[in-house]
């Protein structure tokens, strides 16, 4: 058993406990009992291009492809109009914070998938920015929520031990990724 096995249980476990159940059935995914009707929402806004969405992406232990490419469309560079496909990971760790701050507010989108190009740029212009960012990977997402601290945002996503979960309090979010198990920031 890795610590990805155990870290992928307890962001499934999350949602299995949270989730609307109807009746029981018999499947066991990673360790864990699934109940029919169990299902992930995501819901974000994004300022710079005013688009939202609020869609319902996996359902009964399966993805729903046309809502995984709504999303990678809407997480695409924004810059440069790419789009890849967005590690469902990295969706499942945003989404399994955002239900557990227990707020209807759809996270702001600051950045999900930077092209090579636009992380460069990033790069030069912030110190912040890793060369090797999981944003050029579909594997990140920067967020914040007026109506919750970063604080609130980090300890929430960090608490899945799911990925990375990086604190910016000065510029106001949290990054999330489904990188290796990491915490970083103040």
């Amino acid at each position: 058993m890795t610590s990805n096995d155990i870290s992928r249980r307890g962001l499934l476990g999350f949602f299995a406990a949270t989730a609307v159940a109807a009746a029981p059935v018999s499947a066991n995914a990673f360790g864990i009992r699934r109940r029919a009707g169990d299902f992930r929402r995501i819901a974000m806004y994004n300022a710079r291009t005013g688009e939202s969405i609020d869609t319902v992406y996996w359902v009964d232990g399966r993805y729903i492809r046309d809502a995984l490419n709504e999303i990678n469309y809407f997480m695409r560079d924004w810059r440069t109009g790419q789009v890849i496909g967005i590690d469902p990971r990295a969706i499942d760790i945003a989404a399994a914070s955002h239900r557990a701050l227990q707020t209807n507010e759809p996270f702001m989108m600051l950045s999900g998938y930077r092209s090579p190009q636009t992380n460069a740029m990033l790069a030069r212009s912030s110190g912040g920015v890793a060369s090797n960012s999981l944003h050029m990977q579909g594997k990140a997402a920067d967020l914040r929520l007026r109506s919750r601290s970063v604080a609130q945002i980090y300890n929430a996503a960090a608490s899945f031990r799911a990925g990375g979960v990086g604190r910016y309090s000065r510029s106001n979010f949290v990054h999330v990724d489904s990188g290796a198990v990491r915490t970083w920031g103040s």
